[in-house]
């Protein structure tokens, strides 16, 4: 967890520093990258908001993605994680969006990912990025985390860019 934890830190101070602020959609992690944040003292001057989009009903109604703007993307896809990133940050009126959406296992998805599979991505007003990662594992509360960590450098990344 202290990989985890740093990374927040270390996120927090760079928003904080830029007075800038995040919305986060994630999905696999269930909820470990906003928890991970809002464990930092003064989250709420970074911390615009977030949701665990685990299903197509949760995408629907918390990030309000109706299924015409699925067509042609699939879940746990680059392009899906760039989607659910602008939109956090559209609808939370944050400077960042940061989205993961993957399978973290034990079994892989109904998409044909194994498990150990994530995209996140990284969206702002002028810039976005995406990844994925394979961990080749199916310990899914290893993945959960890893692919917290994933989410996080790739903000991290993003913003000292």
């Amino acid at each position: 967890m202290s990989d985890l934890n740093d990374l927040a830190e270390r996120v927090a101070e760079r928003l904080i520093a830029r007075g800038e602020t995040v919305a986060i959609a994630e999905s696999s992690s269930g909820g470990l990258i906003s928890a991970a944040l809002l464990a930092v003292p003064g989250a709420s001057k970074f911390y615009g908001g977030g949701a665990v989009v685990y299903t197509a009903r949760a995408r629907l109604t918390l990030m309000d993605i109706p299924q015409k703007a699925m067509d042609g993307l699939r879940s746990a896809s680059e392009p899906y994680a760039l989607l659910l990133a602008r939109v956090a940050r559209t609808n939370l009126k944050a400077t960042w969006g940061l989205s993961e959406t993957g399978a973290a296992g034990p079994d892989g998805n109904r998409y044909g990912d194994l498990p150990g599979h994530t995209c996140v991505a990284v969206s702002s007003a002028e810039t976005s990025g995406s990844a994925t990662l394979e961990t080749g594992s199916d310990d899914r509360p290893a993945n959960m985390q890893a692919f917290a960590v994933a989410a996080l450098k790739l903000l991290l990344d993003t913003l000292e860019a």
